[in-house]
């Protein structure tokens, strides 16, 4: 696996910090709307940062099960980013024009951003141990 560089480990670890701290901030600060404003910016950068990064760190080896949960990672990659997009919806309704009416909009896509961010969490947290454990056995062998 390509090691990442000093300054993009500190990029990775940056959009990681920014996806909890807006994610988190998102869901307890409906009190305070400018938080919120501010807050979906934040974690869109952060998913941003925090995919590309991730998407850098490649594998090189033969095994063709890491190329495999690698590529899942890029699938949950994308959904971090559309978890991002639909917040930042959530907030400015931006893609509102794009349905017929708002019934259906609301139903369909807004606030749906944890629907995303839960099935790109559940498949970095499989990937991720999974990749963990083929590359211990790799280099065991």
């Amino acid at each position: 696996m390509k090691q990442l560089s000093k300054l993009e480990s500190v990029i990775f670890l940056l959009g990681g910090v920014l996806m909890v701290v807006g994610a988190a901030c998102f869901a307890f600060g409906f009190s305070h709307p400018q938080l919120v404003q501010v807050t979906s910016w934040g974690f869109l950068l952060g998913t941003i940062l925090f995919s590309v990064m991730q998407a850098m760190q490649v594998y090189e080896g033969p095994s063709l099960v890491i190329h495999r949960l690698k590529r899942m990672q890029y699938v949950a990659d994308i959904f971090f980013v559309l978890s991002g997009i639909s917040m930042v919806d959530t907030v400015y309704a931006f893609l509102r024009r794009w349905f017929e009416n708002y019934e259906t909009y609301i139903t369909y896509f807004y606030n749906k951003w944890v629907v995303f961010l839960l099935i790109a969490a559940l498949l970095e947290l499989y990937t991720t141990h999974r990749i963990s454990h083929e590359l211990k056995k790799e280099n065991n062998q």
